[in-house]
């Protein structure tokens, strides 16, 4: 991209095309407001399954993963049990978390993350990395299946990831889930989100939709993305 190749104007005709702009994302503004209303509106499940975790602190049920707070968000990273290394489409993801964790804890919002991964190896990609949020291993457990983004090897093609919009073309794919639990200590899954139903807690991509160069995948996704003790 050049300035050669883009309209250049005076201020007065760039502060017109800016207002306009505006207005339009005022609307769409009001659009994701509007939005959140409704996912908070949700109905809600029940969880039945009883699932343990593997993790730092040893053993956990999924209600123990709440850490004394009401809800709940897990980010499922994508870690096969047969790799050495998280995915680094993931890592890009989780470089965002540690920051916020204070801040959510705040509004008795716990955030983990969770991997089919045996914890061995978690812990020491997590070293690795230098992160410290809470992450457990399902490595013993359907959690990660029962919750779409853990698939069979003969289900690759099949439309199942995403609320059944896509094929998952691996074992694992991405996503987060929320949850909630009431003061009986009854646990409800509340939300789930997957593909690019994630792309608004990604505070890189965000900033990079500002810039006149936007993502630039040309639609093929972040094949540009590597760990960060890599680039």
């Amino acid at each position: 991209m050049s300035a050669e190749a883009h309209t250049v104007v005076a201020h007065d005709d760039w502060l017109a095309a800016r207002q306009a702009l505006l207005a339009r994302e005022k609307e769409f503004t009001r659009l994701r407001d509007q939005l959140t209303r409704e996912r908070h509106a949700l109905p809600w499940e029940a969880v039945e399954q009883e699932y343990v975790f593997d993790g730092p602190n040893g053993k956990e049920r999924l209600a123990d993963l709440f850490a004394g707070r009401s809800q709940l968000l897990v980010y499922h990273f994508m870690f096969d049990p047969a790799d050495d290394e998280g995915c680094p489409i993931c890592s890009f993801w989780a470089d965002n978390f540690d920051p916020i964790v204070l801040h959510l804890e705040a509004r008795d919002v716990t955030m983990i993350a969770v991997s089919r991964a045996p914890f061995v190896k978690i812990a020491a990609y997590q070293e690795r990395m230098g992160w410290s949020f809470h992450w457990v291993s399902s490595f013993e457990n359907d959690f990660n299946f029962d919750y779409g983004v853990a698939f069979a090897p003969e289900q690759q093609r099949d439309p199942i990831y995403n609320y059944g919009t896509q094929g998952p073309a691996s074992r694992d794919r991405e996503g987060t889930s929320v949850f909630f639990k009431d003061e009986d200590g009854r646990v409800f899954h509340t939300y789930s989100a997957y593909a690019r139903g994630i792309d608004l807690v990604n505070t890189a991509y965000n900033y990079l939709d500002l810039v006149p160069r936007g993502r630039d995948e040309d639609g093929r996704g972040p094949f540009w993305v590597l760990r960060h003790d890599e680039y």
